[in-house]
């Protein structure tokens, strides 16, 4: 009956429409990160599963993300029970960036290279293979693994370019230039981030030109310290 109820009320609120957006990262804390929206909407019913996904995005907003972990666990468990995989393994990239937030490295890595891969190469997900390159890019980023983040932002670029995602490959262009500012690549990073800024502007896609000057200040400050 519990349910039922919170079933009702979510339905009736027109809850639970996020969108697919793997998160990209900045170069450094307060760089300005994308957020990562996975999508779990579909025409079926509105489930247990996605009663808990909703209460973790909530966890999330709020930023209380040790509940958020707690609910994106019980969703992903209910989610491969139901042998909904394609959901199962969106939420586990949510959930993986809550360890990765909580700066739980280890478990977001253990994620995405035990789970999540393991289900998207069983279902034949290429785009999902691409946001689990692109989450462990940010993952090693964080945890200052530069040859294994610009590996993965790599990979990532190569099936965004095989599967024509113009977005994703300015994601994973942008990802590569921060990994290079961490290693004091600067000129490198700009000519990278130049190309991104000129595959937005040929895609006619505005939503990185903030993220892509955020690292261009970021540089500017880097190399105006070194000269000083």
């Amino acid at each position: 009956m519990k349910w039922t109820c919170l079933t009702m009320v979510f339905v009736t609120a027109g809850l639970f429409a996020s969108a697919q957006n793997p998160t990209v990262q900045g170069a450094e804390a307060g760089n300005g990160q994308l957020s990562v929206n996975i999508s779990v909407v579909g025409g079926q019913a509105f489930t247990i599963a996605d009663s808990f996904f909703d209460e973790a995005e909530k966890f999330e907003r709020s930023g209380d993300y040790d509940n958020a972990v707690a609910a994106y666990n019980r969703a992903a468990k209910e989610y491969q029970e139901d042998k909904k995989y394609a959901r199962y393994g969106a939420t586990l990239i949510k959930l993986s960036n809550a360890h990765l937030v909580l700066s739980n490295y280890a478990e977001a890595e253990k994620i995405v290279l035990k789970q999540v891969l393991k289900n998207y190469t069983r279902i034949g997900s290429k785009s999902g293979q691409m946001a689990a390159y692109q989450q462990l890019g940010k993952i090693y980023l964080a945890a200052n693994k530069l040859p294994q983040s610009l590996w993965f932002y790599t990979q990532h670029g190569i099936l965004a370019q095989q599967l024509n995602d113009k977005s994703a490959y300015i994601e994973s262009v942008i990802g590569i230039a921060s990994v290079k500012i961490k290693k004091k690549d600067y000129l490198l990073a700009s000519k990278d981030l130049n190309n991104a800024e000129l595959l937005s502007k040929n895609a006619n896609i505005v939503k990185y030109n903030q993220l892509i000057k955020s690292n261009r200040a970021i540089i500017a400050e880097k190399t105006t310290k070194r000269k000083a």
